[in-house]
């Protein structure tokens, strides 16, 4: 098994490096690649290092078996045939395929399947926010179909990545140390002690394209008409992202069986004791695999409602876990060598 990273010193790039390694994936060889800027780095990985190397139009990746791809949608566009055309499956994590109808999307949780129809060599990772999202939704709609999902999500700045995460540190120091913050690039405004409710940029019916990825997506991984309305709102937590979830279903589950059906779902660990004050945050769901629920009640609104509170790593399950995760099923099925 000879695995490839394109786009190997980003966040999501290093943390293929860590899960990898934690899961033992079964790989014989390792190739990293990168920009021009990150061409020669060398990292480690179970105790021997690799060179990054440059990213070209050649045959670099003849005998590759699977590609991990973590380097923005445009380079995954301009790639994608120079990766795939020896029979590499490429496994991205931008946004540049989701939607295409010839390439699957999958959370493994989920849909599995659907990564052994891939026509061109592609399958799509999710974006972080819906992937994090129907790994807890999936059991519930194995009880009672979900009609509509309302989403307000609280995303930390890991989202934006490394250089949002060190903004956000930096822009806390500046304003113990002089008051006011001066440092102000990966978002459009200071975001220490403040949330923004704004990730990535509007379209023309008033929602960004994060939340129309959640409309879409979700759909497609779920295969599903469930309607879904999301406000993602980007807050000053350095790492792990939580979701306010609501949904209706067709006929009414109560608490005791959502709670049932989350606690047996894979991907998915209860924390939900109100009377002790557990309930999944940032601060201990950052660095774990699963999607941590809790606050399941009944919506007050819906007799045919749910409301719960969701917490997880998007850069572990919203990125490169999922990814590898699919590569697990795709090794354990026999779909490649």
């Amino acid at each position: 098994m000879k695995v490839a990273i394109v786009g190997a010193s980003g966040a999501v790039g290093q943390e293929f490096l860590r899960i990898l390694s934690e899961r033992d994936f079964p790989l014989d060889e390792l190739v990293l690649f990168g920009s021009e800027r990150s061409a020669g780095r060398k990292y480690n990985f179970r105790g021997k290092d690799y060179e990054v190397k440059l990213l070209q139009h050649n045959d670099d990746f003849k005998d590759i078996d699977i590609a991990f791809v973590s380097a923005g949608g445009g380079t995954s566009k301009e790639y994608a045939d120079t990766i795939t055309k020896h029979g590499a499956v490429m496994i991205d994590n931008s946004s540049a395929f989701r939607m295409d109808d010839d390439v699957p999307l999958v959370v493994p949780e989920c849909n599995a399947e659907d990564a052994l129809n891939r026509p061109r060599g592609i399958i799509a990772n999710p974006n972080c926010t819906t992937a994090m999202m129907v790994v807890a939704l999936q059991p519930l709609e194995n009880i009672s179909h979900i009609r509509r999902i309302h989403i307000a999500s609280y995303q930390s700045a890991s989202g934006a990545g490394a250089a949002a995460m060190a903004e956000l540190q930096q822009q806390y120091k500046e304003m113990v140390e002089d008051g006011k913050v001066t440092t102000i690039r990966k978002f459009a405004h200071q975001l220490a002690y403040n949330v923004i409710p704004q990730i990535d940029v509007f379209t023309e019916n008033g929602y960004t394209k994060e939340e129309m990825k959640m409309f879409n997506e979700t759909k497609k991984i779920m295969h599903t008409d469930a309607k879904c309305s999301a406000m993602c709102v980007r807050v000053s937590s350095l790492r792990a992202h939580s979701e306010s979830v609501w949904i209706e279903t067709e006929q009414p589950i109560s608490v005791e069986e959502a709670k049932k059906a989350l606690a047996a779902a894979p991907g998915v660990a209860l924390l939900d004791d109100p009377s002790k004050e557990l309930y999944p945050m940032p601060l201990d769901t950052a660095g774990k695999d699963d999607i941590y629920v809790g606050r399941v009640r009944k919506d007050l609104a819906d007799d045919n409602g749910l409301t719960f509170w969701l917490s997880g790593d998007q850069i572990r399950k919203g990125a490169a876990l999922n990814a590898v995760q699919i590569a697990e099923y795709l090794i354990k099925v026999g779909d490649v060598k």
